[in-house]
């Protein structure tokens, strides 16, 4: 009898234990999820004006899964939405640097507008093209407020390749791959215009 109620006092015992095990595991899950959720909201997001959208865009994933264009890959993208309208779309864009492929955030307003480009990966040259990572990013800035046509598709380009943007400092392959990312971005966008957000412009 003595054994009997061992056995059945360390089945219980060991029940509770994984029963303990798991529900601590449940808990932890959840509760890491929803923190990489908010670092992934925080780092996604920055590049977009808090008061542009009420949505949660992360929750608005659109139809692209590693789609190949020219020069760089577009992994997926995001729609950022205000009192139900499309305000802006954010494309991830994977492109190949000069040491290492590249990850970059693109964000385009409805009209076509980039309001942002961030690094999200890369591995460059540190002190050269590893400067991409940097952020804010000087650099970087100088493509705000431009469009597939402004400029010209002939001016996405490095000034020494008749172009209109300057280089990095000693990271001419990584920029030629970012301007080039960037121009199809916005030519992409351009295409799926009216899929994504309508053909209505909005001063």
């Amino acid at each position: 009898m003595n054994r009997a109620a061992s056995v059945v006092t360390l089945v219980l015992l060991a029940g509770l234990g994984m029963g303990a095990t798991y529900l601590v595991h449940h808990t932890s899950a959840a509760r890491i999820a929803t923190e990489q959720r908010l670092i992934d909201s925080r780092t996604l997001l920055d590049m977009l004006p808090p008061d542009s959208y009420d949505n949660q865009p992360l929750e608005q994933p659109l139809a692209l899964d590693n789609i190949a264009l020219a020069n760089s890959t577009l992994l997926g993208g995001y729609l950022a939405t205000k009192t139900g309208q499309p305000s802006a779309v954010l494309l991830r864009s994977q492109t190949v640097g000069y040491t290492s492929t590249i990850e970059l955030l693109v964000a385009i307003d409805a009209n076509g507008k980039l309001l942002g480009v961030k690094t999200l990966k890369q591995a460059e040259t540190p002190g050269l093209g590893g400067r991409l990572a940097d952020w804010p990013n000087a650099w970087l800035q100088l493509f705000t407020g431009k469009s597939r046509t402004d400029p010209a598709d002939t001016d996405w380009a490095l000034k020494k390749d008749q172009g209109q943007f300057d280089q990095m400092a000693g990271a001419t392959t990584t920029s030629r791959a970012v301007i080039n990312a960037v121009h199809e971005a916005l030519r992409y966008f351009d295409e799926h215009r009216q899929q994504w957000v309508g053909s209505s412009v909005h001063e």
